[in-house]
């Protein structure tokens, strides 16, 4: 919203094209093939679906996500397209489509329309079969939309997407509700479902103060709630990536500082002297931090291989190592075939 307010129609698409038609390349697709990654979570905004022209954005989106689904089918990998933003924003996050007040479902028609944008991807998802999987909605916050109103849509997207496509499964997000309601958010009688948590080790104060031992020791607790869960419906780790830091640019929002350093307004650096120069640039860790990233990798894929997969997040970067999937695999920070080890 806010980069096509700011530049216009006309700019920001011819910016926009420039990026879709060279940021995801066939070459990328066949690297994580290589890196034996068998599925792909495409995240994609209500606005490239079920458009609005009196909205700022722009559209074009589609054919380059089509270009991406037959890569998908020729290196035989797996997808989930991901409905990252719904209309008035779900979360108030800038992955929302639009940072600032949580508005949706306050509008008369925002559900239906972001019910249509689930029925245009489930179309696509016909006409692609290496799609398996459509996210009803990502991050939608349950504290700026009522529980109640997030289970309601849920049941309305899972009817919405089996009758257009019943041959892919549905994902719900978990709201950022606490495990023990998310037998609530995925209701039991949706039979293909699965359950998708993010789990990330750096938005929260208590966890990014975490030492080395305490984030494996999170990693190792995290995985258990997901197999637990795993037994009654089919739970993924959807996002998570081996950031210990907040320092990748912009991490936090549009030339906002990092809680790391203590540069975002409100915070307080996680220790005297924390500094985000070079955190995120793989050529100048140590070799303590190597091993760390080491062990922080395969911990985290070990306690979410308990449950039904994951998905790391991203697969690449401009300059934040620690958040590309690629960079990481290619240089033995992840193994592969990328497989967990045990750690007490």
């Amino acid at each position: 919203w806010g980069y096509c307010a700011a530049l216009g129609k006309a700019e920001c698409q011819t910016r926009l094209n420039r990026h879709w038609g060279s940021w995801v390349r066939e070459e990328d697709i066949a690297t994580l093939a290589s890196l034996h990654i068998n599925t792909l979570r495409i995240p994609i905004g209500y606005w490239a679906l079920a458009p609005n022209n009196a909205e700022p954005y722009v559209q074009g989106q589609v054919p380059y996500l089509k270009r991406v689904l037959g890569w998908a089918s020729q290196y035989r990998m797996r997808v989930i397209l991901d409905l990252h933003g719904a209309p008035g924003s779900q979360n108030g996050f800038d992955n929302s489509g639009r940072r600032g007040d949580i508005n949706w479902t306050k509008r008369p028609d925002d559900i239906q329309r972001t019910l249509d944008a689930l029925a245009a991807l489930a179309r696509i998802a016909n006409e692609h079969p290496s799609v398996v999987g459509v996210q009803a909605l990502n991050e939608p916050a349950n504290w700026g939309v009522p529980k109640a109103t997030i289970i309601r849509f849920y049941v309305q997207a899972y009817n919405t997407i089996k009758a257009i496509a019943p041959q892919v499964a549905v994902v719900f997000h978990d709201a950022f509700l606490p495990a023990a309601e998310w037998g609530d958010v995925v209701p039991a009688n949706l039979t293909d479902s699965i359950l998708d948590t993010h789990i990330y080790h750096v938005f929260v104060d208590d966890v990014i103060r975490l030492n080395g031992d305490q984030h494996v020791a999170k990693a190792c607790s995290d995985g258990q709630t997901i197999g637990n869960f795993n037994q009654r419906t089919r739970t993924i780790c959807g996002e998570f990536s081996l950031a210990n830091t907040d320092c990748a640019r912009w991490l936090n929002g549009f030339q906002k500082g990092a809680r790391w350093d203590g540069t975002l307004p409100g915070s307080k650096a996680v220790a005297e002297g924390a500094t985000c120069h070079n955190q995120e640039n793989m050529d100048a860790w140590s070799d303590k931090k190597r091993a760390f990233m080491k062990r922080f990798a395969m911990s985290q894929l070990q306690a979410y291989e308990k449950g039904t997969g994951w998905i790391f997040w991203n697969f690449k970067t401009e300059s934040a190592d620690a958040w590309n999937y690629i960079k990481l695999a290619q240089n033995g920070i992840i193994s592969t075939p990328p497989v967990g080890r045990s750690f007490s």
